[in-house]
């Protein structure tokens, strides 16, 4: 008699689940080096820190711009085709910034541009990742599948990141952006075999706007939703400006160039993936109060680079932050997909994301002149306190407190709110004994996260460990 076939995967782990995985590992092999050479072909080329500053801005200024209309396109158009052309964008993008590397002396204004058309087609793409991610899970499972999935991004990015430093030092920043617009093509190749078969056609609406007067009314009604994205506005911009800015000078001037510095950042995903591990075993049952204790580490590397540190002593920090904010983002993933609709899922990200990444644009191009300004101690000491101000602040929205993980239960269960068009609605522990009851300001209508971020996509393609964040 033949033994049963022993399943190679989980049941929740799926054709798309595995394929989103596979890209997402590949693209972030390529980007988190590519994110260091593109700070270290800027100040190779004769760059100051300003200038980098510029370059990161023209990344993240066309990523605010159309992130809106990226959801809102992602909920009326198949998602995988939207992703699909993003990764086309930023292979192109990234083999014309490597062309340019490798074969002479970039000029400032010809980055800034190839580093923009990146930062578009993360705009598209970013909301339809989300949302693709978020449709391929369902039960109990989920939380289990995010940090499944954010296990194997993170672990990608921490090669991706060491090896790009080395890289750099070896060969220089040229090849490693070649690299990224080659795991660019590729990841766009195997989201290309996405099935979309199970996903309802989308109902006509009443075009472009309404669509996004939907998601507006979707997003502003919850407010546990806009209180964490006010205060990723203020940590990811901070945090970016330390990151992408910062940290490349100080590890210039203090740490002895491009490896360490990507070193540091790979002990940050070696952090994530302790983090994900975690998740993968424990449910918190307040999923936000959890999730919003754990943002608070994100001040230490900040803090750590104005001291600064020696290597080892910032590898540690990122280690610990790394590990911490992946709570938040499994948890906050978990709690997008629980209260979230699926057709809806884009449009929601979008606000979230364009949130989340506004104030991005200025605090990297400010950061030069801060730094002029006030002292590169000073303003990375600033950083610190910030997300350390806007964390606490965010501890005193009730919704962030009392929201607890709801089971998988039919749309009847005592802990859902009538009117849900998929059976869920946030839960918020109301009584001393754990009775749950639907949060105030919370659309009955609702049952996708980045820290990303959330982010459920693979956004650290643009970002780094800022688009991990979520």
């Amino acid at each position: 008699m033949s033994s049963p076939t022993v399943p190679r995967r989980p049941e929740w782990a799926g054709r798309n689940y595995t394929l989103l995985t596979a890209a997402a590992v590949v693209t972030n092999l390529g980007s988190h080096g590519a994110l260091i050479a593109a700070a270290f072909a800027v100040l190779e080329a004769g760059g100051t820190g300003g200038d980098v500053g510029l370059v990161a801005a023209a990344r993240t200024l066309p990523l605010v711009l159309f992130l809106l209309v990226g959801g809102a396109l992602a909920d009326r158009l198949p998602r995988h085709r939207v992703m699909v052309a993003a990764n086309a964008l930023n292979c192109v993008s990234q083999a014309a910034f490597a062309v340019l590397v490798l074969t002479g002396q970039p000029q400032l204004w010809q980055m800034m541009l190839l580093t923009a058309l990146c930062g578009t087609g993360q705009a598209f793409f970013n909301p339809a990742a989300e949302g693709m991610l978020l449709s391929t899970v369902t039960g109990e499972q989920a939380g289990r599948a995010f940090a499944l999935f954010r296990l194997a991004m993170n672990g990608a990015g921490i090669g991706g990141a060491a090896l790009g430093g080395a890289m750099i030092a070896v060969m220089g920043p040229g090849w490693v952006l070649a690299v990224d617009a080659a795991a660019f093509a590729v990841a766009g190749a195997l989201r290309a075999f996405l099935d979309v078969s199970h996903v309802p056609k989308r109902v006509p609406g009443g075009g472009m706007l309404a669509d996004l007067r939907e998601g507006w009314h979707e997003f502003r009604s919850r407010p546990w939703l806009w209180s964490i994205v006010l205060q990723f506005s203020v940590v990811v911009a901070v945090v970016g400006a330390a990151e992408s800015v910062y940290g490349p000078l100080v590890a210039r001037d203090h740490l002895g160039g491009a490896a360490p510095w990507g070193l540091a950042l790979g002990a940050f995903g070696v952090g994530t993936i302790g983090g994900a591990l975690l998740m993968m075993r424990w449910k918190p049952r307040r999923l936000l109060l959890a999730a919003t204790l754990c943002v608070f580490p994100l001040a230490l590397p900040s803090a750590a680079l104005a001291v600064p540190l020696p290597a080892w002593g910032l590898c540690a920090v990122m280690l610990f932050s790394g590990a911490a904010i992946e709570v938040f983002g499994v948890s906050w993933m978990t709690t997008m997909h629980q209260e979230i609709p699926e057709e809806k899922f884009s449009r929601v990200s979008a606000y979230d994301w364009f949130g989340s990444v506004s104030m991005l644009p200025l605090a990297t191009a400010l950061a030069g002149p801060a730094e002029t300004a006030f002292g590169r101690t000073e303003a990375l000491w600033g950083c610190a306190g910030l997300v350390v101000l806007v964390t606490a602040a965010v501890l005193l929205v009730p919704d962030v407190r009392r929201m607890t993980r709801r089971p998988a239960v039919p749309a009847s269960g005592p802990t859902t709110a009538s009117g849900s068009a998929s059976g869920s609605a946030a839960t918020v522990e109301t009584t001393a004994d754990g009775a749950g009851a639907a949060a105030p300001g919370v659309c009955a209508a609702a049952p996708a996260p980045a820290p990303s971020v959330p982010g459920a996509s693979d956004s650290a393609d643009a970002e780094g460990s800022v688009g991990r964040l979520r």
